[in-house]
């Protein structure tokens, strides 16, 4: 078995957890089998004083 890793950034409008869920599903769709995952950061987008979208790069460890 070999393990790659990819950087993504995955999105959402409602928190970080599911900005991470949001890049691990992508992941899953597009890689393969997601073994793990890294968070590196939190970010996010700022409309008006009102946080708009949260965003977080991760890297995901996953199997082909």
């Amino acid at each position: 078995m070999h393990v790659k890793v990819a950087e993504l950034v995955g999105e959402s409008p409602t928190g970080w957890k599911d900005a991470v869920q949001t890049a691990v599903n992508e992941a899953s769709r597009s890689l393969g089998t997601v073994t793990g995952v890294e968070i590196l950061n939190f970010t996010a987008n700022v409309e008006g004083g009102r946080v708009v979208e949260y965003k977080a790069n991760v890297k995901v460890a996953y199997v082909e």
